[in-house]
């Protein structure tokens, strides 16, 4: 999700929420998000929440995990986010 897929990204976002009241968007295979990503993010919300709509994140990559740790954007998008698993060898 960085600024070089940002109106393609645009694009696909608006018309899910245009066909759906509720569209989960799953970001776990996003490997990079940069200040676009998170504005194209922020536009979502801002679409969904002026149609009446819900736009639900999942999914949290590292990378955009990440990024709303450092921005303290997870109660901005409603849910703290998940803890990302650890890297040891617990069971």
């Amino acid at each position: 999700m960085t600024i070089y897929r940002a109106v393609e990204l645009q694009h696909a976002l608006l018309a899910e929420l245009e066909r759906r009241e509720l569209f989960e968007l799953d970001l776990s295979k996003v490997s990079e998000i940069d200040s676009a990503g998170v504005q194209l993010l922020l536009f979502a919300r801002q679409v969904a929440r002026a149609k009446n709509k819900e736009l639900r994140l999942c999914g949290h990559s590292p990378a955009v995990l990440e990024v709303f740790e450092l921005l303290n954007l997870a109660c901005y998008f409603g849910a703290p986010l998940p803890i990302p698993p650890s890297s040891g060898d617990a069971p």
